[in-house]
C-alpha cells in the first residue's frame, strides 16, 4: 500500500474524452479538425510511431501558448454543442462531449506529467499558473448549466434511446459529473462553489509545490566515515555519489527520497542521526517557512465541505463516496476500523519485541518512531536470517521488469519489446511496444524508475492517450514512473522487496490502461472509482511473491545464479512480519483523512492540534508515526485522494479475494487469466465495479481473505460493535 495511483499532480478529468483516431506506427494520432501552429510542436502532428509525444521537440516554452490555444480550441467545441438548436441526442451531445477539446486533452497530460516526473525551475513556475488555469477550465465545463441542459434529458430517458450498456455508463457519468461539478446549481450559490473550485485548484499547486520543495531542499550531510557505522555499501556509495553530485566531494549526503531515507533509519547506528532524519521527513510542510503547508490545509478542508453542502451533502466525505464502491462513510469507518483494532494491538506486540532487541544489545533506550526501521530489521534478521541488503542483489531492477513482463506474458500472452526509435523525456526513461498475443500492436509502456531531484515523491502510472474505438482504435500510451535507487557505476539499480513489489503495483496500472477495451474514452482504462482503481494494480503485488514467479527471474546481479530454495523458505516464513506496523501507520493516515472530512464546520481549523487530537483518540502509540502527517499528505491535499486514502485497503480487500481464484485454479490458469482481464482489465469504466467483480468471482469480496494475508484477528469490543470512524462531525 505504499503505492500511488496519480493522473499528475491535478484529477485528469482533463484526459477522460479523447479523439477516437487510428493509431498505427506510421499513422500519427493527432485531431484531423484542429490547424496546426508553425514552430509549437505540440499543436502539430505529432509523428513518432503510434502518436507518441515528440519529446525530442518539446521545450517548456511551448506548453503556455500550446495550452492556452487548446482550451480556445475547446470552448469553441464546446459553444458548438451549446448553441446548437438540435433535440439533443446521443450522437449530438454526448459524443460530442467526448470529442470536444482533442487538442487539449493530448497536450495536456503531457505538460502535467513531465511537471511531476521531470520538473525544471521552468516548469514549476508555469504550474503555479498552467495547473490553476486548467482546472478551472475544467471546473467551467462541468459547471455549464446550458451544456447540463443537453445533457439531462438524455440522461432522464437513457432506458428508452436504444443504448447499449456501455453508451449508458457514458451518458450516466456525464449527467452525474454535471450534477457534482454545480450546474445544477443557480446565480449565488453556482458562483460561489466556482469560486471555491478555482480556490482549491491553486491550493493543491501550492501544496505539492512546497512539499517538492521540502522534500528536496533537504540534504544530511556528513563527513566523519564512523557515522557511517552500520550502513551497507552500496548505501554509502550512493550516499557518496549524492554528495558529489551536490558539489559536496568527499562527504557523504542523504536526502528525504525513500531510497536514501529508508536504508538510513534501517542500518544506520547512530540513533542521534535516525532521529534527525526521521523527525526532518514527518516535518515537511510543517516548519513555519515559505513552504508551510498548515494554512492550505485550513482553507481547503473550509473549502471542500462548503462545496459539499452546497451540493446537498453533510460533509465533503459523504460527496465524494457517493461515487465509490464504499457509498458511505459509515461504510469506510466499518472496514477501517475493523482492521485498526487488530492492526494496533499486533504492533503493540511488535514495539514490545524490538524493545527487548534493545535491552539484549545493551542499548539504554525506550523504542522510539526513528527506532523502528532499525530494530525491526535486527528482529527479522535474527527470527528468519533475512538480510535485506544481501537479498537486493538477487533484484537488479531490469531483471525485475522482465519477470512482470514475463507475468503479463504467460498470463494473456503479452510481449514487450523495446523502442529506442521513440523520444523520451529523460534518459533514464525506456519504450516498450505492447503486443497481444496474436502480434497485434496493443500499445506503448513508458518505464521511468530512478530516483532524481526533478522527481516528485513516489510512484505512480499515467496515461499519455487512454484506449478508445468511437472513431476507429486508439491505442493507449502509459508511463509508469518510481523513485528506485540509481544504478551506481558498474552496480545496477537493486531494488528491496518492498520496491519489486511496486514495481509490479504500477505494472498493474499500466496492464489496466492497456487492456483496456471500450468504444468511448471517458470510460477508458483507469477512468473507474477511486476505491477500484487499486484492485488491477493490487492484485498484480501477489505474483511478484510466488516462488514460481521469483525462481524465473530473481538472479544475483554479479554471479547470474538463482535465489536458492532457502531464500525463498525464509520470504514465506517473514512475509507476516512486521504487519501490525504497515498497517497500522497507513491505516492511521486513512483515518485522519476521514476525520478531515467528515467535519461539517471546520471552523478555524488547527491541521496541528487536529491531528494530534485525533491520533490521541485512536490510541495510535508514540512509536509510529502515520504513514504521512498532515502537512505533507499529497494524496489527499494535493491529488485526488481526499475521503479516498482508504480505497488502498478497500482494493486489498478485492485483492486478497481476487488471487484465491489463482491460488484455487493455479497461478498462470488461462481460464482465470481471460476471466480477469475480460470482466476487469479491459472493461475501464463501462461496467459498475461490483458488477465487475461478481463476474469475475461469482460474487460479492469477503475481508477474510485480507485478515488471513495480514495476519490479523479481528478484536471487537464488549459492546460487539467497532469504535466510530467518523468522529465529531463539527470541530
Amino acid at each position: 500500500m505504499r503505492r500511488s495511483f496519480s493522473f499528475a499532480v491535478i484529477a485528469l478529468t482533463l484526459c477522460l474524452a479523447l479523439p477516437g483516431l487510428h493509431a498505427s506506427e506510421n499513422t500519427p494520432t493527432a485531431s484531423p479538425l484542429s490547424l496546426p501552429i508553425s514552430g509549437n510542436p505540440l499543436l502539430q502532428v505529432w509523428d513518432a510511431p503510434f502518436g507518441a509525444p515528440p519529446f525530442d521537440q518539446i521545450d517548456a516554452m511551448h506548453f503556455e501558448p500550446a495550452l492556452e490555444e487548446a482550451m480556445r480550441r475547446q470552448q469553441a467545441d464546446l459553444r458548438r454543442i451549446r448553441e446548437l438548436s438540435d433535440k439533443p441526442t446521443f450522437a449530438n451531445t454526448i459524443e460530442a462531449l467526448e470529442r470536444a477539446g482533442a487538442d487539449l486533452r493530448r497536450i495536456a497530460p503531457v505538460f502535467m506529467n513531465l511537471y511531476s516526473a521531470n520538473s525544471t525551475p521552468e516548469l514549476q513556475k508555469l504550474g503555479g499558473t498552467l495547473l490553476p488555469r486548467l482546472m478551472s477550465n475544467q471546473a467551467a465545463l462541468f459547471v455549464d448549466s446550458r451544456l447540463f441542459s443537453r445533457v439531462k434529458p438524455i440522461y432522464l430517458q437513457r432506458d428508452m434511446l436504444g443504448l447499449n450498456d456501455e453508451q449508458k455508463r457514458v451518458v450516466e457519468r456525464y449527467y452525474t459529473q454535471f450534477v457534482r461539478g454545480g450546474a445544477a446549481l443557480e446565480g449565488e450559490d453556482r458562483a460561489r462553489f466556482k469560486s471555491n473550485l478555482d480556490q482549491l485548484a491553486q491550493l493543491a499547486v501550492q501544496f505539492n509545490q512546497n512539499l517538492l520543495s521540502e522534500t528536496n531542499q533537504y540534504l544530511l550531510l556528513i563527513a566523519d566515515a564512523e557515522e557511517l557505522a552500520g550502513l551497507p555499501e552500496d548505501v554509502v556509495a550512493a550516499a557518496a555519489a549524492t554528495a558529489t553530485a551536490r558539489g559536496k566531494d568527499g562527504q557523504w549526503a542523504f536526502t528525504l527520497q525513500t531510497p536514501s531515507r529508508v536504508p538510513f533509519l534501517t542500518y544506520a547506528r547512530n540513533r542521534s542521526l535516525r532521529e534527525t532524519l526521521f523527525k526532518a521527513y514527518i516535518a515537511r510542510g510543517n516548519n513555519g517557512n515559505n513552504a508551510d503547508n498548515n494554512a492550505i490545509i485550513r482553507e481547503t478542508v473550509r473549502l471542500r465541505a462548503e462545496n459539499a453542502q452546497l451540493l446537498g451533502h453533510a460533509t465533503f466525505a459523504h460527496f465524494t463516496l457517493t461515487e465509490n464502491m464504499a457509498k458511505t462513510p459509515d461504510n469506510v469507518g466499518d472496514l477501517l476500523m475493523k482492521l485498526w483494532i487488530p492492526a494496533l494491538d499486533n504492533a503493540k506486540r511488535e514495539r514490545d519485541a524490538l524493545q527487548q532487541v534493545a535491552d539484549a544489545e545493551g542499548d539504554t533506550l525506550q523504542i522510539a518512531a526513528w527506532d523502528w526501521w532499525y530494530y525491526s530489521e535486527k528482529l527479522r534478521q535474527q527470527r528468519y536470517a533475512i538480510d535485506e541488503s544481501a537479498l537486493k542483489a538477487y533484484f537488479p531492477m531490469p531483471a525485475v521488469r522482465a519477470g512482470a513482463f514475463d507475468v503479463a506474458n504467460r498470463l494473456w500472452g503479452l510481449s514487450f519489446s523495446p523502442r529506442k526509435d521513440i523520444p523520451v523525456y529523460h534518459p533514464d526513461v525506456e519504450v516498450f511496444e505492447v503486443r497481444t498475443a496474436d502480434g497485434n500492436h496493443l500499445g506503448l509502456l513508458y518505464t521511468d524508475y530512478y530516483v532524481r531531484d526533478s522527481k516528485r515523491p513516489g510512484a505512480w502510472a499515467s496515461p499519455y492517450r487512454l484506449q478508445s474505438a468511437l472513431d476507429g482504435p486508439s491505442t493507449p500510451i502509459i508511463v509508469n514512473v518510481c523513485n528506485f535507487a540509481r544504478p551506481n557505476g558498474e552496480t545496477p539499480s537493486l531494488l528491496s522487496f518492498d520496491e519489486v513489489t511496486t514495481l509490479f503495483h504500477e505494472f498493474g496500472h499500466a496492464l489496466h490502461g492497456l487492456m483496456s477495451n471500450v468504444t468511448y474514452p471517458s470510460v477508458g482504462g483507469t477512468q473507474v472509482p477511486r476505491d477500484f482503481v487499486e484492485f488491477p494494480s493490487q492484485v498484480m503485488e501477489n505474483w511478484a511473491a510466488q516462488r514460481e514467479v521469483l525462481q524465473r527471474f530473481a538472479r544475483h546481479y554479479q554471479t547470474g545464479e538463482a535465489i536458492s530454495s532457502e531464500w525463498l523458505d525464509k520470504l514465506d516464513a517473514a512475509a507476516r512480519f512486521n504487519q501490525g506496523f504497515a498497517a497500522t501507520e497507513y491505516l492511521a493516515a486513512a483515518l485522519l483523512d476521514m476525520r478531515y472530512h467528515t467535519l461539517s464546520e471546520p471552523g478555524d481549523l488547527d491541521p496541528q492540534a487536529f491531528e494530534k487530537n485525533t491520533l490521541r483518540e485512536l490510541g495510535l502509540i508514540d512509536e509510529i508515526a502515520p504513514r504521512y502527517t498532515s502537512t505533507n499528505f499529497g494524496h489527499v491535499f494535493g491529488g485526488g485522494y481526499a475521503s479516498g486514502y482508504y480505497a488502498y485497503i478497500w482494493a486489498e480487500v478485492l485483492d486478497a479475494d481476487g488471487f484465491d481464484a489463482f491460488r484455487q485454479t493455479g497461478l498462470f490458469d488461462q481460464a482465470t487469466a481471460t476471466k480477469l482481464r475480460d470482466e476487469i482489465f479491459s472493461r475501464g469504466g463501462s461496467v459498475d465495479p461490483m458488477t465487475a467483480y461478481r463476474r469475475f468471482r461469482g460474487g460479492e469480496p469477503s475481508v477474510d481473505a485480507l485478515l488471513e494475508k495480514r495476519g490479523l484477528k479481528p478484536m471487537i469490543d464488549d459492546s460487539g460493535e467497532a469504535p466510530d470512524v467518523r468522529g465529531n462531525e463539527t470541530q
